[in-house]
This record gives C-alpha cells, sequence and structure tokens, in this order.
C-alpha cells in the first residue's frame, strides 16, 4: 500500500486491512520512497492510498471497499 503521511483516506485503508487481517507492506512516501517510485508502480496514480493485494492491483480506498465487498468480505455476519 502506497501512502503518505496525514492521510486520511490512507489510514483507514490500513485499518481495515488489519480488520480483515491482511498483513501488507507500506511504502510512505518522503520516507525512503519517491513519487517517481510510486509512479513506476502505478503510472495513473494521482493520489493515495494506491493498493495491491496479492500481487494484483486494487486501486485506492474506495476500489478496496468494493473488491471486499465484491468478494464477500465482511464483518457483518
Amino acid at each position: 500500500i502506497w501512502t503518505k503521511d496525514n492521510c486520511s483516506f490512507c489510514l483507514k485503508a490500513k485499518e481495515l486491512l488489519a480488520l480483515y487481517g491482511i498483513s501488507y507492506e507500506e511504502r510512505k512516501l518522503g520516507s525512503g520512497w519517491t513519487k517517481e517510485d510510486l509512479l513506476t508502480s502505478v503510472p495513473t496514480a494521482k493520489t493515495v492510498p494506491q493498493i495491491f493485494l496479492w500481487g494484483k492491483y486494487v486501486g485506492g480506498y474506495n476500489d478496496l471497499l468494493k473488491y471486499i465487498e465484491d468478494h464477500g468480505m465482511n464483518t457483518n455476519g
């Protein structure tokens, strides 16, 4: 998951991944990772977070929500 500091959607995405027990590698812009690094992985990225699950590009936070819904992953019993 590509993130940056002070990003509420990045925080929400990380919390959602933790809720489902999905481990992730965080690549935080400005902490050893650059925007150029991000654009190498996701050439069309204009915002963060940018999320990959199991090697597959998912997209941003709203795309993660849709992915979870589409794959029957919910916590509502």
